[in-house]
């Protein structure tokens, strides 16, 4: 005789919460029917270890679609209920039965699955009613549980052999409306799919008949959709470089062979197993804002979360993987993590070990650092560049760079061991290309000095730096700055007596220029070229052509100043003339300043009038 039930008031309000808003994709109940199952299972076995009265089993979870009739079974041979759990436990919503099992036999280490005693209402979301048939082995009869999950319940006494549950969904109508097609869950391609996405890692096997043509026949077999033990828990002796390579290409829909795999395990107050991937290249949206970083998330072999944004820093964000926890605290949907220590924790962890591995390829397998760099290193110079350099003692000793000297890239660490002695400082200069750079008039004084320059040629690289400051105590300076800090007291002071014997045409060329530089002077640093630009304080020049390029870019100019080589032909002409014709400076200033754009790499300013004053000077020296 059937038992009608009400739902408690407060479960009623959540049973329509359940359905309606706690998980925001349908398909997600299946996850939750394979999770309980599981559950159940682990329960059997464990009460079977110590307990006469509950008999041991082959453990199979099996899934039973019915097209015509619109069904989808989840059966399992687990522990099953007794009449009154099942009113405790499906009577009730939120009344967990697993949390109940380990408060009950202190088995806090027990790796179940569900604790919060929700996760079979999911089904009501796909289902207009569910049936539950179950037997406890604490039980000689079977019993039925059954409800539209609207207000009330009903429970019956049934004839069943074997110990454990089988759970059938009649699945709601397709509403072409909404978008909502709930016949898809009783085809075999769909059911392959949602096991292989959400529990193809649960421990015991999920089977369905599926029906195969042999022979000219069509017969059902058994088929196994999940692959149980997850790749990341078998032991690393076990564990081949294309076994890893090949879960790494179906994992994350790559056709090429990852750079680098870090597999690791911690055990102890915090407990996590990683396996972590560097992909050759990086995805061909990997710098756009619609990128999406994290790493795939389990708890206990169950899938959670595709992308947790929380366990990886931007700084790492080309890092792929999965991070498996039976420490973590999910919240009721299994969705979403609670943002707690434990995530905190595991997220530090990995951030230490993926640099510590880093650190090891540039040390031991530099060709294939090398590899890694050129592919990522926008990533991490931009790592130290975000957050006002928060992140520049992690990622410094990373990042490598071309000099004047080297063909090879060199870190940091290595340019302070190859340095002059009595060198003050560590000088850049910034370019499109190295061939760019090396063709500066400003480094002709390196070069004399035998002085090793790093070669910037990101756009970032400057950024970067301003953040950095220094290394080892050493600041970093441009060579494209007006101050480079290279002249002893001596050449400073003859400097100085040459600016004043030449103080009327600097102030001359300074007149004519002064909407455009801040000041004209004589150069120490030029040996061959006549005339340089470098910056004042601030914003650099090479800045300035990053900032422009910039989309809704604001007018922005750094602060200009002229150097002309005094002991170069062209300054001793310009001089010269000047003296006989005071006129003929304002072409020469404006034909040396565009000249010292073009070699700054600075687009002309005003192109009409570069070419009237060079079309003057020739019209002048065919005279001649």
């Amino acid at each position: 005789m059937s038992k009608t039930k009400q739902f408690k008031t407060e479960s009623k309000k959540l049973l329509h919460l359940m359905t309606h808003s706690i998980y925001t994709h349908k398909e997600i109940f299946l996850r939750e029917l394979i999770s309980n199952a599981s559950d159940a299972i682990d329960k059997r076995h464990f009460l079977s270890l110590t307990d006469e009265s509950v008999p041991a089993e082959t453990y199979e979870i099996w899934l039973t679609p019915d097209e015509q009739n619109r069904t989808l079974t989840i059966t399992d041979n687990g522990i099953g209920f007794t009449e009154e759990e099942l009113i405790n436990n499906l009577g009730t919503i939120a009344e967990s039965g697993s949390k109940a099992f380990m408060e009950k036999n202190d088995q806090k280490d027990l790796e179940i699955i569900g604790q919060f005693g929700v996760g079979f209402y999911s089904a009501f979301m796909v289902a207009k009613q569910v049936t539950v048939e179950t037997r406890s082995p604490f039980s000689e009869k079977g019993y039925r549980w059954n409800s539209d999950g609207e207000s009330t319940y009903t429970i019956d006494e049934i004839e069943k052999e074997s110990i454990g549950t089988s759970i059938i969904l009649y699945l709601r109508k397709d509403d072409e409306e909404q978008e909502e097609n709930f016949s898809e869950f009783t085809k075999a391609y769909k059911l392959r799919s949602l096991v292989k996405k959400y529990s193809d890692y649960v421990r015991y096997p999920i089977n369905m008949m599926v029906e195969q043509s042999k022979d000219d026949q069509k017969v059902n077999e058994k088929e196994t959709l999940n692959q149980m033990i997850p790749i990341w828990k078998r032991s690393k002796n076990d564990l081949k470089d294309e076994d890893l390579s090949g879960f790494y290409k179906h994992q994350f829909s790559d056709y090429e062979d990852p750079l680098k795999v870090i597999h690791t395990s911690v055990e102890g107050m915090l407990t996590y197993t990683a396996l972590l991937f560097i992909p050759k290249k990086p995805p061909y949206d990997f710098y756009a804002e619609t990128y999406e970083k994290g790493l795939q998330l389990y708890s206990k072999g169950v899938f959670i979360q595709d992308k947790n944004k929380d366990l990886i820093p931007d700084h790492f964000r080309f890092v792929k993987g999965l991070v498996d926890s039976a420490d973590l605290s999910l919240n009721i949907s299994r969705e979403l993590l609670q943002h707690d220590r434990q995530l905190k924790k595991i997220a530090d962890h990995l951030e230490k070990k993926i640099k510590s591995e880093l650190e090891n390829m540039l040390k031991h397998e530099r060709p294939k650092y090398i590899e890694f760099y050129d592919a990522y290193k926008h990533a991490l110079k931009y790592g130290i560049y975000d957050k006002f350099g928060l992140n520049k003692e992690k990622l410094q000793d990373l990042i490598l760079f071309k000099t004047n000297k080297s063909e090879d890239y060199i870190t940091l660490n290595e340019y302070i061991e190859r340095k002059q002695i009595d060198q003050k400082a560590i000088y850049y200069a910034s370019g499109k290309s190295k061939e760019a750079i090396l063709k500066l008039p400003q480094m002709d004084l390196m070069v004399e000095k035998d002085l090793e320059v790093l070669l910037f040629v990101d756009d970032i690289d400057e950024f970067m730096v301003q953040m950095m400051q220094s290394f080892q105590e050493l600041p970093f300076k441009s060579i494209q700055n007006a101050d480079t800090d290279l002249l002893d007291e001596t050449k400073k002071d003859a400097l100085k007596e040459q600016e004043k014997e030449h103080k009327d045409i600097l102030k001359a060329l300074k007149k004519v220029l002064k909407d455009k530089v801040k000041d004209v002077k004589l150069s120490y640093r030029l040996k061959e070229s006549p005339v340089c630009l470098v910056s004042g304080e601030g914003l650099s020049l090479e800045m300035e052509k990053v900032l422009k390029s910039m989309p809704n870019a604001q007018e922005i100019k750094a602060e200009r100043i002229l150097e002309i080589n005094p002991d170069h032909e062209i300054f001793k002409s310009i001089e010269a003339l000047y003296l006989k014709d005071k006129d003929s400076i304002q072409d020469y200033a404006t034909i040396l300043y565009h000249q010292a754009l073009l070699l700054e790499g600075l687009p002309i300013e005003d192109a009409s009038e570069f070419s009237s004053a060079l079309t003057k000077l020739m019209i002048t020296t065919s005279k001649k």
